[in-house]
């Protein structure tokens, strides 16, 4: 049996939501649904809404930037994969433009060639050609860019960095 649904005063939802927003940033859609599953509807969910980001707690292009910096720090996700994250979160394409600001060209080169070489030195496929192919399958899985992981590649093809026999 399902329980009553319960409501929340804005007042109170107000104060939960700061301390949620507090503790790490979070994107409207996400504060939205905090806000229904607490029982705030209406008037008093947008109000509530509306002071979080009067007062800061809640700003779109603060998560998007955060997001990305995380995403690509932690997680090793490159451009594409981010976009389509924030896109399916429901950013503003200038907030998701300022995020992409966050991803610093050497790093991303770098990013990439770390990513690729630690899954290298993970594969037995002893045959160079359907190497590359995995190494790629995996790096688009990640977001990057088509064009920058075979020039990628074929850089560290011939500095022989890819064969599976070198040392590390």
């Amino acid at each position: 049996m399902d329980k009553p649904k319960k409501y929340i005063d804005k007042a109170e939802a107000h104060r939960k939501l700061e301390h949620y927003c507090a503790y790490q940033d979070r994107c409207h859609q996400e504060v939205r649904k905090k806000l229904l599953d607490l029982g705030c509807y209406g008037d008093d969910l947008e109000e509530v809404m509306a002071q979080l980001v009067i007062d800061n707690f809640l700003n779109e292009e603060r998560f998007a930037r955060s997001y990305a910096r995380g995403k690509f720090r932690i997680k090793g996700w490159g451009r594409h994969r981010i976009k389509r994250d924030l896109k399916q979160k429901h950013i503003s394409a200038y907030c998701i433009k300022k995020a992409m600001e966050e991803l610093e060209e050497f790093d991303y080169d770098e990013r990439l060639v770390e990513v690729i070489l630690k899954k290298n030195r993970l594969l037995r496929e002893p045959d160079m050609f359907k190497r590359k192919g995995k190494l790629a399958k995996f790096v688009m899985a990640k977001g990057f860019e088509t064009g920058l992981i075979w020039e990628t590649l074929r850089r560290l093809e011939s500095d022989g960095r890819l064969d599976p026999n070198a040392e590390p």
